[in-house]
């Protein structure tokens, strides 16, 4: 069941809709993340509008994002790898076998 929940982010309130104790923790780690890149983006470039501010913390979570896309895709490669090659160990260990 849904539960309504409202988080900070930048200064103002965001309602949302939660389906789990878990995806309400999801959503507070993120926003927590956003609140800190936008103070850290605030304190490093002061002349920058909020506008500017949050274009600049999109960009980064999106190139954050980019980058453990392209780690997962790695990891599943070498996954499949291995899984082939061991395949191939255990047909052959049963050919062996008989």
């Amino acid at each position: 069941m849904a539960q309504s929940i409202t988080v900070m982010i930048s200064g103002r309130e965001v309602p949302l809709k939660v389906n789990s104790p878990e995806h309400e923790e999801l959503i507070r780690k993120a926003a927590d993340e956003i609140n800190r890149k936008v103070k850290y983006y605030l304190e490093k470039f002061p002349s920058k509008t909020p506008h500017e501010v949050m274009s600049l913390v999109a960009l980064n979570t999106g190139i954050a994002y980019a980058g453990l896309q392209k780690q997962m895709e790695i990891v599943l490669g070498a996954e499949e790898n291995l899984a082939a090659e061991l395949d191939g160990y255990l047909e052959n260990i049963e050919k062996n076998s008989r």
